[in-house]
């Protein structure tokens, strides 16, 4: 969320944030709706002063008469106050709503584009990794070893269900503890994050309004996290940090589950849209300064793609286009890592930052040097998310006979150097 005093100083930043993210908002017409509350709010302030002024007077007079016309007047100040606190309401919630469609403003960085095929490579690590044969899918890779299987998990789990077997189980965990140590040897925070969580944490993470098709509800009104950073920064709501405290880091493992609304047809086989993983996030919590968002932001990425060159996979990472990043976002990049079956990149990892968009709707402040309260700025990135990592895992690795040979790194996790049948 802005802060609406920015919005009023500057509506045309927010206009062209609009067209660039390519989300319809009506600036106008929060304008309009800022206005009127503020209308609502000195009728409703004046009502309640005249009130007040006419018990006084109320209080003072002995006139019996004159004390039966203030009161009779007094009874239809209050009702004429009802009146006008309900249309205040009801403007601040129009107002409020309004806000929280309103999009964070994009580093002048991010490119113009109307989809991710505007993305802009910024760098390659790595080489395609080259076969004497024709180089399988995971699907089949994981089916020849007996990895996988989703014909049940299909029976049990619905469409998109798989289960994983014997050692791609091992695998998947490995990549965890992995990432974990890796993180939380640099400081970050482990966490083992709830993914069971309360409407508030989508709300002030951004997720919602706009994306609640995309998540799933319980019976009782809680909602399923499709990542950690809605946790752990529900974790942080209404606190007043220090600013000795900051950068707080984190690097939370949680189940992750996203209904994948509006992509049928898109990607219905194997590991790589599921509606059902597990991610290892990393969040930072950091100063209102912008140039301290960006170093992190970078520090992030380069955590991730540490974790990916340790691992020896092939990848590029480009910066995300004005229509590629959501609501909140100031600026994303997204790391792809190859997927020889398909010759093509694949997105594993994404990393954002926020500048106080999460903060200023979740109530999350830290007290500068002077003693000022401050809205902290917000800062994520993927560390690890699987089963999908597992596709580039598997398919980079492949080896003539039909193995999958296993990273070094994760060799002490496994307990073995290769896959086989």
């Amino acid at each position: 969320m802005l802060d609406i005093k920015f919005i009023r100083e500057n509506p045309s930043l927010l206009r062209d944030a609009a067209r660039k993210k390519h989300i319809p908002f009506d600036v106008e017409k929060l304008l309009d709706a800022d206005r009127l509350r503020r209308e609502r709010q000195v009728e409703v302030d004046a009502l309640r002063t005249q009130l007040n002024t006419t018990s006084e007077e109320i209080s003072r007079i002995e006139d019996a008469e004159a004390k039966r016309q203030l009161i009779e007047a007094m009874r239809e100040l209050k009702k004429d106050l009802g009146d006008k606190e309900k249309l205040f309401t009801d403007a601040t919630a129009e107002f409020e709503n309004l806000m929280y469609q309103a999009p964070n403003i994009p580093d002048p960085s991010v490119p113009d584009g109307a989809s991710d095929a505007d993305n802009r490579e910024i760098r390659q690590w790595g080489t395609k990794p080259s076969f004497s044969f024709v180089p399988k899918d995971h699907i089949t890779i994981l089916r020849d070893l007996d990895l996988a299987d989703f014909e049940n998990g299909i029976k049990v789990a619905g469409f998109r269900g798989y289960f994983l077997k014997r050692e791609a189980v091992l695998l998947e965990i490995a990549l965890w503890q992995f990432a974990m140590r890796e993180l939380s040897g640099k400081g970050y925070i482990p966490i083992n994050a709830p993914s069971l969580v309360r409407e508030e944490n989508f709300t002030g993470t951004g997720y919602f309004p706009q994306g609640k098709e995309d998540v799933y509800q319980t019976q009782d009104g809680t909602y399923l996290v499709g990542t950690a950073e809605v946790s752990v920064m529900g974790m942080l709501q209404n606190e007043i940090l220090s600013e000795d405290e900051l950068p707080k880091k984190f690097v939370a493992i949680s189940p992750c589950f996203r209904r994948e609304a509006g992509s049928h047809g898109k990607d219905t086989k194997g590991l790589y849209r599921v509606h059902e993983f597990r991610k290892v996030e990393q969040v930072v919590v950091c100063k209102a300064d912008h140039m301290e968002s960006v170093r992190l932001h970078e520090e992030l990425l380069a955590n991730s793609e540490e974790l990916l060159q340790k691992l020896g996979l092939h990848y590029r990472v480009v910066l995300n286009c004005g229509a590629d990043i959501g609501l909140g976002q100031v600026k994303k990049y997204d790391i792809e890592t190859w997927i020889p079956s398909q010759e093509k990149f694949g997105e594993t990892h994404s990393a954002s930052y926020f500048h106080d968009f999460q903060t200023r709707r979740l109530n999350l402040k830290y007290r500068d040097a002077d003693g000022t309260s401050r809205f902290a700025h917000s800062l994520n990135n993927t560390a690890v998310a699987t089963p999908r990592l597992l596709i580039s895992l598997l398919e980079q690795n492949q080896q003539a006979d039909g193995s999958i040979h296993i990273p070094e790194v994760l060799q002490p996790y496994i307990g073995m150097d290769v896959i086989r049948r």
